[in-house]
């Protein structure tokens, strides 16, 4: 995680989540893990053959598809917003 600094993460949970210290919620989470996604695909996009990165991939992109079942069937309308402004299933 060394790409995302202190600031960048209390500005994405300040983002989504409402407030910086406020990284319990939900949306803060996904928009968290989100980052670390498109960061990881970048990175492996030039190192194909780096598995280890690919495994931690798969496991975000699962536990980011559990946040947002959750989140679909607690809040639809925030689940509806969420993926709106993070550019999911278009």
């Amino acid at each position: 995680m060394s790409h995302l600094t202190t600031q960048k993460m209390a500005s994405i949970f300040a983002t989504y989540g409402g407030k910086a210290t406020n990284t319990g919620s939900i949306e803060g989470q996904v928009a968290l893990l989100t980052e670390r996604i498109n960061h990881i695909s970048n990175h492996l996009k030039t190192n194909k053959k780096d598995f280890s990165s690919q495994r931690g991939l798969m496991k975000m992109v699962g536990q980011r598809k559990r946040l947002l079942t959750y989140l679909s069937k607690h809040d639809l309308t925030g689940y509806r917003g969420l993926i709106e402004k993070l550019g999911l299933r278009k």
